[in-house]
């Protein structure tokens, strides 16, 4: 393959890559994970990432409009729309879970009671292991689009797929962005069912020794651990 053709199927990968990542933005807005302009959406690429602009309308985004951060947090095109705010954190995310290549942020309803309640997701039900550990911690509250916030973003995702962020939100990582946003689906199904829990009174969580055979067992559910 010659250097024009490469240069040309680089070209389709980014624009694939681009609508991809509109295409996730507007899922999580149409499903109700992250009303109107709330949230953002990126996935890795090259050194650096692709993320959602600031303060558009997701129906309104263009391929164009997706905007290449690079990994020191620099924007080298020119021309390049405003990356969303919160690039610092989702660097973060990168940079302390290279095995993942997506990163879905909403302001989903219950996830974002719970982060404003100061409440992480304890483990009340096994499914809590989906996010990699025996909970789903909450991160500090630090203003928003901070080095501070994506320092403990970092720390925070270090073992764990997932988050809260006090006074925020939450977090979803993921091998691909339907990873992620399914990821964040999940993440509000549990943070609901925690709500409804407390409303009943004290949570019954699972000891550490029955959510470390869980965990075990999740590193074979499905199809993991199957032959290619």
């Amino acid at each position: 393959m010659g250097a024009k053709d490469k240069n040309a199927k680089a070209k389709r990968a980014e624009a694939r890559a681009r609508r991809a990542v509109i295409d996730t933005a507007i899922d999580m807005s149409w499903t109700g994970l992250s009303p109107g302009r709330s949230g953002n959406v990126s996935c890795r690429w090259k050194d650096g990432m692709l993320i959602t602009p600031t303060g558009m309308v997701y129906d309104d985004i263009r391929p164009r409009d997706i905007v290449y951060v690079d990994a020191e947090g620099g924007v080298p095109a020119k021309k390049s729309r405003k990356p969303s705010s919160e690039w610092r954190f989702h660097l973060a995310a990168y940079h302390a879970r290279p095995d993942m290549n997506a990163v879905v942020h909403t302001h989903s309803m219950h996830a974002t009671v719970l982060a404003c309640a100061h409440e992480k997701i304890p483990a009340f039900h096994y499914m809590v292991a989906i996010a990699g550990g025996k909970d789903v911690p909450l991160v500090p509250y630090a203003m928003f689009g901070t080095e501070e916030l994506a320092d403990e973003v970092g720390k925070a995702l270090c073992e764990r797929t997932a988050c809260l962020m006090a006074n925020h939100g939450q977090l979803a990582l993921g091998k691909t962005l339907d990873d992620a946003l399914e990821l964040a689906g999940e993440i509000e199904v549990l943070a609901t069912q925690y709500c409804k829990v407390l409303e009943l009174g004290e949570p019954h969580i699972l000891p550490d020794a029955d959510m470390k055979r869980v965990l075990q067992r999740f590193k074979t559910y499905g199809q993991r651990g199957q032959d290619d």
